[in-house]
């Protein structure tokens, strides 16, 4: 079997070429499964797997769970709210009591950068980033890329705008990663306030005018305006974000051609998003949650050397 260059998931950075095809193979096989009458395989049941998670989620954590159990993994579900962290007990005390319950693998959200790369150096089961503060979410990253080569036949080539919140967004560094490294072109989109300074030097071309970064685009990847990580003020109100930076459908219409809509949620409707864009015939939202359970259960079965899906 086709196996991973990493034995982590724990950003697209690490990741070659290869290793996103080998996933998104794995993947096709999935949806299969997923989309037939008996929607569980045995490929995991000696695999018992963690979701630890220091972070509110609610598609990332249920995306993850489902996947677990398609694939017939024993789960177990740690909350932070009802833990000894809230004692004071450390991240590494904390994952190896789990471990002592001998846990193969563990997927974790941890909102300090560098959570799972710090785990993945001290404990031996493999470690999924689900989201590490406002560093990588490699997960998204790929279910994202597989919508765009489901609907559009490929990646490579491509032209993808990510707009709104890129500076304190996981999502679009790995986002960026993949998609270069499978030969799309990337646009960075948003005020200048919310682009990260090193931005262009991630070989994506920055600019600041909506209008005409989704006349340039093949696909808008639309991001949520990250309010819960913002200590200052970086724009004048929503209402003015909304004015300057929102896609209505009225705006899509306009374009003198077909564009694909993504947001990988939860959508902040009438400010990003209005609810005549998020749900018109460009977006393929929908398709992306459904995909993430396709992809989590390909990077799941890689990473855990399990026999083949079919």
């Amino acid at each position: 079997m086709s196996k991973l260059s990493q034995r982590h998931l724990l950003g697209i950075k690490n990741l070659t070429r290869q290793d996103l095809e080998l996933i998104f193979e794995t993947a096709d096989n999935f949806k299969d499964v997923i989309n037939r009458p008996i929607k569980k395989v045995p490929s995991l049941r000696d695999v018992t797997i963690a979701n630890v998670f220091f972070e509110n989620s609610t598609r990332t954590r249920l995306s993850f769970e489902l996947a677990e159990k398609r694939l017939s993994a024993d789960v177990v579900n740690f909350s932070t709210s009802t833990s000894s962290v809230k004692k004071g007990e450390t991240l590494l005390d904390t994952v190896n009591n789990i471990l002592a319950m001998k846990v193969d693998m563990v997927v974790m959200r941890h909102a300090s950068v560098g959570a799972p790369h710090f785990l993945a150096k001290h404990i031996k089961a493999n470690i999924i980033n689900a989201g590490d503060g406002t560093h990588e979410h490699p997960t998204q990253a790929l279910l994202d890329s597989f919508s765009i080569r489901e609907k559009l036949g490929a990646v490579e080539g491509k032209k993808i705008a990510i707009i709104g919140d890129i500076l304190h967004s996981r999502v679009a560094l790995s986002n960026i990663f993949a998609l270069k490294k499978l030969g799309a072109e990337v646009m960075a989109c948003g005020p200048p306030t919310l682009l990260p300074k090193y931005i262009a030097s991630l070989g994506v071309i920055v600019e600041w005018d909506v209008k005409k970064a989704l006349a340039w685009c093949d696909v808008a990847n639309v991001l949520r305006i990250q309010l819960e990580r913002q200590q200052i003020k970086y724009f004048p109100s929503l209402r003015e974000y909304s004015l300057y930076y929102g896609i209505n459908k009225k705006i899509l219409d306009d374009l003198k051609k077909e564009i694909v809509l993504m947001h990988p949620g939860p959508i902040n409707r009438g400010v990003e998003l209005t609810s005549d864009a998020a749900d018109s015939h460009h977006s393929i939202i929908l398709d992306q949650v459904e995909n993430g359970v396709a992809i989590r259960m390909a990077v799941l079965y890689l990473l855990a050397g399990a026999n083949s899906p079919k």
